[in-house]
């Protein structure tokens, strides 16, 4: 069960003259800088789904496969334990602050009025290019899955269909787009909760293998030794740390939360209800669904490791051909393509909402923060969907060893925003204890701090740092090294760049800018959420709770 947290809808408003620090500088960036206009119109259904469609995706339906090849049926559910406690502490230290300053843009700014502005510059373009590379990467993914029922036809085409319907999706309301995220992120939903059901009942003896119970954990065993290295309890060791990085690379997206904040309704409320949920939101979807494919299918198996994104490669059909299910395959292609373009529709809402971070505290031309009359930033969402096209590169083949380097430098991205957002945790904490102020006040209180931050900032780096350690096992390689580390090297380039150009220096506890933002949504008054009027709203709201 998740801990217990502290959560009021109504903070105190601290009176301190502290607050005024720095006035002149802050006082003359709110009035020169405004905040950009965006609506507050996503709902809380809406938010709970965008969290969890965030993370489920190809790494949980096909990723999670190479997981268990690598590490075994119970190396990669102790990974995926462990990995969930990190993000878990990343998801909190994230409700703190985002609930206490939902501005748009969190995480740009976080670093940089918490931190060091140079951490927010390099932090927020890598994160950036990250989601903008990715939309690329997914939309490759829909025309290799759809060749799946027809090969003969030219992935180009449903690049380009594809770029162009994401593209209009995201220049319509972010009401929109919460809507169309809810119902694509309740189909995955519905798929994960059907595989666990029908794992349960193959398990039991209804497929052509009769009973397995954990036959599999015994036969070939609990732990997957990694291929080149001994002894055995070493290869052991490096199959489950391998599947640790995995683990980490499945679960980003989780943050999306802190995006979504600033233009969520009563984010005071609605926000730390989506943080509460995530401890749950890892065990069922992510743990469970790890476990039930140890059990039906032997690490051994061949087709786990297949390179590929269509239904093929997908444990989940794995496990049905092995029971002698023959329609699965079809389905479980379907519900990827739903995947791929879910995720895709974020990588260009989240790219946009970063943009706008950067144009806010000055890393980026400000007309990025230009939006419609409907709060849509036009110029955030063209430049970021404007990546997609890298997309074409794999038509040829030249192109797609450029565009592997390009995803590469996504890989990395996520853990070193997680790291980051557990640093600007701990200095936000540095910032209350500086100003007075009690956290007991906060709209949300993280558990177990400050050491759950330096627990979560500790292993993040750690991950960072080894997360390339493969190209050191055998014979080592020059170009598998910067393969794996090209993200990590263009993050310090960045870091270092902005810090020598500019001459920044780390945040004064004292000036760290709390208030930009935060007052504005103290202001605000919010409708009450109409109530469910359907049965599959009221399933899926009473799932959510």
């Amino acid at each position: 069960m998740a801990p217990e947290e502290t959560v009021q809808v109504q903070p105190t408003n601290p009176s301190s003259d502290l607050n005024d620090i720095d006035c002149e500088k802050h006082g003359a960036s709110r009035e020169s800088n405004p905040m950009p206009d965006l609506k507050r119109k996503l709902r809380s259904r809406h938010l709970q789904m965008i969290a969890i469609g965030g993370t489920i995706g190809t790494g949980l339906f096909i990723g999670s496969g190479t997981a268990v090849a690598n590490g075994g049926p119970v190396g990669a559910l102790i990974a995926y334990i462990f990995v969930g406690t990190i993000v878990y502490s990343v998801m909190t230290s994230l409700g703190e602050i985002a609930t206490y300053i939902p501005i748009p843009g969190a995480f740009t700014a976080y670093a940089a009025r918490l931190v060091d502005p140079s951490l927010g510059f390099a932090m927020g373009w890598i994160y950036w290019f990250s989601w903008a590379s990715t939309f690329a990467l997914e939309l490759t993914a829909t025309g290799l899955i759809i060749q799946f029922w027809n090969d003969s036809i030219n992935i180009a085409i449903f690049i380009a269909i594809f770029w162009v319907l994401i593209t209009l999706l995201n220049f319509l309301p972010v009401s929109f787009y919460g809507e169309l995220e809810f119902w694509l992120s309740s189909i995955k939903v519905i798929t994960v909760v059907g595989f666990m059901i029908f794992a349960i009942c193959i398990d039991a003896g209804v497929g052509d293998e009769g009973y397995l119970g954990f036959r599999y954990w015994v036969d070939p065993g609990p732990f997957a030794p990694y291929s080149g290295v001994h002894p055995d309890s070493t290869a052991k060791f490096v199959g489950f740390w391998s599947v640790l990085i995995q683990a980490g690379f499945s679960y980003q997206g989780t943050e999306l939360v802190g995006i979504a904040a600033a233009e969520t309704e009563n984010p005071r409320k609605t926000v730390p209800a989506a943080i509460r949920k995530t401890f749950y939101r890892i065990l069922f979807f992510f743990v469970l669904t790890i476990f039930f494919i140890g059990i039906l299918v032997p690490y051994t198996n061949e087709n786990l490791l297949t390179d590929g994104n269509d239904a093929n490669s997908s444990p989940f059909v794995i496990a049905a051909r092995l029971a002698g299910v023959k329609v699965l395959p079809h389905i479980i292609n379907g519900v990827l393509l739903t995947v791929v373009l879910s995720a895709a529709n974020s990588n260009v809402y989240s790219g946009s909402r970063i943009l706008i971070g950067l144009a806010q505290e000055g890393f980026a031309p400000r007309w990025f923060k230009k939006t419609s009359k409907k709060g849509v930033p036009y110029f955030s969402v063209a430049f970021t969907a404007a990546f997609g096209l890298l997309g074409f590169m794999n038509v040829s083949n030249a192109g797609s060893t450029v565009f592997n380097w390009l995803v590469n430098i996504a890989g990395v991205a996520g853990f070193i925003t997680w790291a980051s957002l557990n640093g600007c945790h701990l200095a936000f904490m540095r910032a209350l204890k500086a100003r007075d102020i009690s956290r007991d006040t906060l709209p949300y209180k993280a558990i177990w701090q400050p050491y759950y931050s330096w627990y979560g900032l500790f292993f993040n780096i750690l991950i960072i740092i080894t997360q390339g350690f493969t190209s050191f096992i055998t014979s080592f390689s020059v170009t598998d090294f910067f393969i794996d580390y090209i993200s990590l090297i263009l993050f310090v380039v960045l870091y270092v760049g902005h810090k020598v150009y500019f001459r920044t220096s780390f945040v004064h506890p004292l000036e760290a800018d709390i208030d930009t933002g935060r007052q504005e949504v103290e202001n605000e008054t919010w409708e009450t959420e109409a109530p469910a009027t359907t049965w599959h709203q009221k399933l899926l709201r009473s799932f959510l709770g």
